[in-house]
């Protein structure tokens, strides 16, 4: 039993965090304190006034949990984490988590490759960006191998020159093949240079050597090279004039700005870099009960820089927030340098503040119906399945089906949805081992048994190991299972539950006798659902989506038995060989009437391959 105000005697005066829970043992909210004594007190305190969202929350607070820190800046970030893991309920949360490209130019290679990537890495390679339209960055990566002719393939050079033939973009004059020695290491490091000088923003210089080459091309009657010269300083003026919009120059900005309306919050930022504002987002935000906007802004603050791989120099903000100065000095420690967030009182940054909350609520206001007709069909619909059920806290929902033809290569599916969605990271398939013939029931126990059973091991696992956190998709149990099917599926469920003492819901779905769901069977009764709901309608969804991947791979497997030709019993003959002997003879008839010697004249073929296949098929004739 825990009783608070013995707890509260025992609160240490040191800086830390402080971890709320509920009767259910979930986490409903994550604070950071200088004094975590003082602090959590304030909470218990008959004339504490915390404002509506905290004393809702403290009504049902059943215990807390603390982890003591060395500073406050460590508690920061920290506190950062624990949000972003457990999403509690009275924390404002960042819905999105968006990672954005960057160019990536491999200057540590001997003949380095321009490529895209979606995070940054302590390697020997130079980034730019972040971008926030992957669209700008392909558009980049095309002009600049149109104009510096770098490669972008995967070979490893020096070490492989001279190994392949050169490839498609070698002869569309956009790579100067390094792969077969045509450009020495110097000549190709001096482009590599302009390439990188390009990226930092100097445009002039090529477009005046573009100009140049235009010009005499035109003089050398060379239309259509002066053309394509031509169009290649229009997009490298393009290029510029997209990123001319700030006038502050060399530095980088993140400019921010949130709007407001009831519990929805939208937050802009404006990505200025090197000077030039290459970008704009929008984040939504859920918004806890009384929350003001200010604590909106430090919400997105921490949660928003504890995932962004890059930290600009500069963050300017709509309003002042709280632990402005404790945000600043953990994102110094991050990047490594000075870290300045402030609010402009006048002048163009403070005209771009402004831009930037007009956006917000442009945003807000063009986006809230969807936003609420999407919660209506996910979290709306779970809400709805819970009702009909008298169950309450479903999260994580698990369906499950079998797929087979008249027995043959049963397969099963397990599809996941979590608040309303599919994650289909945490899809499986199961091929049936145990199970020969046409029997769904057995091969439903099968399935069950098999992701049960794994996941009670990887957790057994990791309690050996001491540790805490549950990673593997397996560890994670549903908070209910869905069956294709109606009292004899769920039956099948419930024995293997039973025998596994593991108690988690199981419910039906039930379908007509035109396939079509009509209702749910739970607790040994069927519950009918109204068709127009939300709720039957994701019903619907994951029934589709669990048949769906069962039946996908099922045929997956079949095309690949069907594929299977008897020359892959030969030994020595793999992919390439069989190929290279179907196109040059058309048919296992004019193979088998080869000799020795004509088959060894195929290409990729030599004469103990060849000898193979002569044997393997005379010594069927004999």
């Amino acid at each position: 039993m825990f009783y608070i105000e013995e707890e509260l005697k025992k609160l240490p005066s040191l800086p830390g965090v402080y971890i709320m829970h509920d009767k259910q043992d979930a986490i409903i909210y994550v604070g950071k304190a200088i004094n975590l004594k003082n602090r959590v007190r304030q909470y218990f305190q008959k004339s504490r006034n915390l404002g509506i969202k905290k004393e809702q929350m403290v009504e049902q607070i059943a215990r807390f949990e603390y982890i003591v820190t060395d500073s406050e800046l460590e508690a920061l970030v920290l506190e950062s984490n624990l949000i972003k893991e457990h999403c509690p309920k009275y924390n404002t949360m960042l819905k999105d988590d968006k990672n954005y490209p960057f160019i990536k130019v491999t200057v540590g290679e001997a003949f380095p490759r321009i490529m895209t990537a979606r995070r940054m890495t302590k390697d020997k390679s130079k980034y730019f960006g972040p971008y926030t339209s992957a669209g700008a960055v392909k558009d980049v990566i095309e002009l600049t191998r149109k104009i510096y002719h770098l490669r972008t393939c995967s070979r490893n050079l020096p070490r492989d020159i001279g190994k392949e033939r050169p490839c498609l973009y070698y002869h569309i004059k956009q790579c100067d093949a390094p792969c077969q020695g045509y450009i020495t290491e110097s000549a190709y490091r001096e482009k590599v240079e302009e390439l990188l000088e390009f990226l930092n923003g100097n445009h002039k210089k090529i477009i005046a050597q573009l100009e140049e080459k235009m010009y005499e091309a035109s003089q050398n009657m060379a239309f259509e090279d002066a053309a394509q010269y031509r169009d290649l300083i229009q997009s490298v003026k393009k290029i510029g004039e997209r990123q001319k919009i700030t006038d502050y120059p060399g530095e980088d900005k993140d400019i921010i700005a949130a709007a407001m309306e009831d519990a929805d919050a939208v937050v802009q930022v404006f990505f200025v870099r090197d000077g030039k504002l290459i970008g704009r987002d929008h984040f939504y935000m859920k918004s806890a009960p009384g929350e003001n906007r200010k604590g909106i802004l430090s919400s997105f603050l921490k949660q928003f820089y504890a995932g962004t791989p890059f930290i600009p120099k500069e963050i300017i903000l709509q309003e002042e927030v709280e632990d402005q100065e404790l945000i600043a000095k953990w994102l110094e420690n991050r990047k490594g340098k000075k870290v300045h967030i402030y609010v402009p009182q006048k002048g163009t940054k403070e005209k771009m503040v402004e831009m930037a909350y007009h956006n917000a609520k442009l945003v807000l206001r063009q986006d809230k119906e969807r936003i609420k007709r999407e919660e209506g069909r996910t979290i709306g619909a779970v809400k709805e399945i819970e009702t009909l059920l008298g169950l309450s806290g479903v999260q994580r929902m698990e369906a499950y089906d079998i797929s087979n033809t008249s027995g043959f290569q049963s397969v099963g599916s397990m599809v996941v949805y979590e608040k309303g969605k599919p994650k289909r990271s945490d899809y499986r398939k199961f091929k049936i081992k145990s199970v020969q013939g046409p029997n769904d029931y057995a091969s439903m126990e099968e399935v069950l048994t098999r992701r049960f059973v794994h996941g009670m091991d990887e957790r057994e696992e990791r309690r050996q190991q001491q540790l805490e956190e549950e990673f593997g998709n397996f560890t994670r149990f549903p908070d209910l299972i869905l069956m294709d099917g109606g009292k004899g599926q769920v039956n099948i469920a419930l024995d293997v539950l039973e025998k596994l003492e593991l108690t988690i819901p199981v419910c039906g779905m039930v379908k007509d006798d035109k396939h079509r769901t009509r209702g749910l069977y739970y607790n040994n009764q069927e519950i009918p659902i109204n068709r127009e709901s939300e709720g039957f309608k994701l019903i619907t969804r994951i029934q589709d989506e669990a048949h769906r991947f069962a039946i996908e791979y099922h045929r997956s497997l079949r095309s690949k038995g069907q594929v299977h030709s008897v020359l892959d019993d030969i030994p020595g003959v793999g992919e390439t060989r069989r190929k290279a002997l179907m196109r040059h003879f058309k048919g296992l008839d004019g193979i088998r009437e080869a000799s020795v010697e004509t088959l060894s004249n195929i290409d990729s073929m030599n004469e103990r391959v060849a000898q193979q296949v002569y044997d393997f098929f005379h010594k069927k004739d004999q």
